[in-house]
Formats: C-alpha cells, sequence, structure tokens
C-alpha cells in the first residue's frame, strides 16, 4: 500500500502522467480541487483531452450556464470556457487522456 497526502500533489492533481502523483498513467488525470468565492480562474481550452466534472459543494457559473451541488458537466476538447466561482466549491475533476500541457489560456 502506498499513502501520500494531497497537499503534496500539485494542484490537487493527483493521478496522471506528471510527477508527483499517486498512480503514473497516461490514459487519465484525476484531481480534487477547491475553489473560493470569486477566485479568478482563466478562461481556457484543452486541445486533445475532454474533462468531466463532479462539483460536490457549492456553486459556480461557467460560460452562462449556472451549476450547483452534485451537477456533473463534461468539457470537451476545443470547447472554450471561463469557471466563476459564485461560492466556494468543491470538485472532482477527470480529464482523459493525460496530456501534459494540454491547457490553452484565451486573453
Amino acid at each position: 500500500m502506498k499513502i501520500n497526502k494531497l497537499k503534496n500533489m500539485k494542484g490537487g492533481w493527483f493521478v496522471g502522467d506528471f510527477v508527483p502523483s499517486v498512480f503514473r498513467t497516461k490514459d487519465f488525470e484525476v484531481a480534487y480541487m477547491t475553489h473560493y468565492k470569486g477566485q479568478e480562474w482563466p478562461k481556457h481550452y484543452h486541445k486533445v483531452a475532454s474533462e468531466i466534472n463532479y462539483l460536490i459543494r457549492g456553486k459556480m457559473k461557467i460560460n452562462r450556464e449556472i451549476l450547483e451541488e452534485g451537477d456533473i458537466f463534461v468539457i470537451e476538447p476545443g470547447e472554450v470556457v471561463k469557471p466563476e466561482f459564485m461560492s466556494d466549491c468543491e470538485l472532482i475533476v477527470v480529464k482523459t487522456p493525460s496530456v501534459v500541457g494540454d491547457k490553452y489560456e484565451i486573453e
């Protein structure tokens, strides 16, 4: 058995084709993310990966959609998103495949 701490990971990401990770794979990435109300997050897209998100707690807006606790949403490759955190939020994020650097910010 391997044991690690989320605080030892980078940005909440703990599974994927990167270091550090608790399980290294090119197939997918997994993160537990927390965001606070009003936190700025860049407008961005992924060229290759699909991103599956489960909003565990909180309320947020992506583009024009309001998302609430319990919502699961999928962001497809090439889809431009601008998250806005309307309250403190917790999410589980799965990206597939795991492609380091596949986040493109737009100003």
